[in-house]
């Protein structure tokens, strides 16, 4: 199935054409199903600080909207020092930690931006695949070595008695504890459900990173399902905050893994994004509001060629800064799964504008405030701040003793950038599921079922129930359902019954309607 999500916001349509029968209604122009996004404002790119400059060359080669690449190198730049230092905030100690929802329409070039800003990143898993690959014989042959040990002094302890027990104790502690297994080499996942994702924080890196340009597939797949919802949210809510995540399962017995780090990167389609974050749990746990979104206006039909831009060492120099972040040994504990992060605190200027910033923020939640309806994201802004701050402060120098006046500046300006995104995305996306349903299978009718039409020998401005339930989208296939969101199109003048009795398909219909096309689709 195509993409659903159309270019041209919803009241541009034009009148509806002259009815092609005599017995059709008049109608008039549509109106809109959902409420018109507002354009956002411009990303503020100079904000980046050391990241600008790659954020600036992969837009200039991909000429997808600068948002995008920006969403990328902040993740990857969260992914690569949040395993250093925890950040002053004034709540408290928190992790740099970022998790960003990117929302942008296929085609979009979200996975070019995505793979440039992530191409070393995949090298180094590639080169510590290969030394895991290594490490795992070698442990396989100590291990081996030990157990025939162990094996062996027990069997002489079993039959000895006296001094000779006494000496196969002393043969058993000097042998020393089982060897340990090398720990698994990702640093990023794609798709992973919370078994897998816990699994992985047990046997592998204790700092890792889903990054996916498929993250429709993540929202609505086996982690996402009403089994596993709530403790994949109440998982990635933990992660964030820095808390400690238990697991407790039949066989596998139970643990707690202590100072994990998680960084996210989901994009996602904005008709998925949008039922997403009208979902009452997402909202609800505050699992949205603890990621920056973004919905950037598209460049679809201006990325001609004629103007890129592209300087290849530029993003030379974001890869070597990664690969020597990378290749620095993160401060740990208990055989390198647990992080000892140093603390990163604020300077006395930055802690003065990151107050200032709060009490700015603070001041617009109150009732009939413009922030009032959206205090879960308005909440976490300064933290966002903070955070943007600290990752940017360790990616220029992962020694450096504390953030800035500037670089505060830089993450207030990425956090209030963000705080305006989330508010206008919230304020459109409050509709009843009916509502955006008639809007899905809206789109649907106008971009997708023309195409299908005319395989089938079919009039395309014409189409029935039965039409939508055999070949529209997945979620639509009940005819009851169908039936009564073709009628709300309907009401809205997208679609317009046809008389009864009307020929459709070389057969009478007692349930037809003409489509209502923007005059462009022909």
């Amino acid at each position: 199935m195509t993409h659903l999500e159309s270019t041209r916001p919803i009241n541009e349509w034009q009148p509806a054409r002259p009815a092609t029968s005599p017995n059709e209604p008049k109608t008039e122009t549509p109106q809109p199903l959902l409420r018109e996004i507002p354009p956002g404002q411009n990303y503020p790119v100079a904000a980046l600080g050391p990241l600008k400059t790659a954020v600036e060359a992969v837009q200039g080669k991909t000429l997808a909207p600068v948002a995008l690449p920006a969403q990328s190198a902040l993740a990857v730049a969260s992914l690569a020092v949040q395993g250093f230092a925890n950040v002053e905030t004034l709540g408290g100690s928190a992790p740099l930690s970022l998790y960003c929802l990117t929302i942008a329409q296929s085609g979009e070039r979200k996975s070019s931006c995505d793979s440039l800003m992530l191409e070393f990143l995949r090298v180094h898993e590639r080169k510590m695949a290969m030394e895991y690959d290594a490490a795992s014989e070698a442990f396989k042959n100590r291990h081996a070595l030990w157990k025939g040990d162990r094996d062996a002094i027990l069997q002489t302890a079993k039959k000895a008695k006296g001094a000779k027990r006494t000496a196969a104790q002393v043969d058993l502690e000097a042998l020393g504890a089982e060897p340990s297994a090398p720990l698994e080499p990702q640093r990023t996942v794609t798709e992973p459900t919370y078994e897998g994702l816990i699994r992985l924080f047990a046997y592998g890196q204790p700092s890792l990173g889903i990054f996916s340009d498929e993250g429709g597939q993540f929202m609505g797949g086996f982690a996402m399902n009403s089994d596993n919802r709530q403790k994949t949210l109440s998982a990635f809510n933990d992660l964030w905050q820095a808390n400690p995540v238990k697991r407790t399962r039949q066989g596998d017995g139970a643990y707690t893994l202590f100072e994990r780090r998680l960084a996210v990167h989901l994009m996602v389609q904005p008709i998925v994004a949008r039922l997403f974050m009208a979902d009452g749990i997402a909202g609800g746990t505050g699992f949205l509001a603890r990621f920056l979104i973004t919905q950037p206006l598209s460049t679809i039909g201006t990325r001609f060629q004629s103007k890129v831009k592209w300087d290849p060492a530029v993003l030379l120099e974001f890869s070597e800064r990664l690969k020597a972040i990378l290749e620095t040994t993160m401060p740990t504990e208990k055989d390198g799964q647990q992080l000892k992060p140093r603390a990163l605190p604020l300077s006395d200027g930055a802690r003065m504008l990151l107050v200032q910033f709060s009490d700015e923020i603070e001041a617009q939640q109150a009732p009939s405030r413009d922030l009032a309806h959206v205090t879960a994201y308005a909440s976490k802004a300064a933290e966002h701040a903070a955070r943007i701050a600290g990752v940017l402060t360790l990616w220029t120098d992962l020694d450096t003793p504390e953030i800035s006046s500037e670089t505060i500046a830089q993450g207030i300006a990425l956090a209030r950038y963000y705080l305006c995104e989330a508010q206008r995305l919230v304020d459109a996306s409050a509709v009843t599921a009916e509502t955006e349903q008639a809007e899905f299978l809206r789109h649907w009718l106008i971009e997708t079922w023309p195409a299908q039409a005319r395989r089938n020998g079919r009039d395309p401005a014409t189409v029935l129930p039965t039409d939508a339930m055999r070949l529209g989208p997945n979620s639509l296939r009940e005819a009851k359902t169908v039936k009564a969101l073709m009628a709300v199109l309907a009401d809205s003048g997208w679609l317009v019954r046809l008389a009864d009795g009307a020929v459709v398909d070389r057969a009478k219909r007692k349930l037809a309607y003409r489509i209502v096309r923007p005059p462009h689709d022909g």
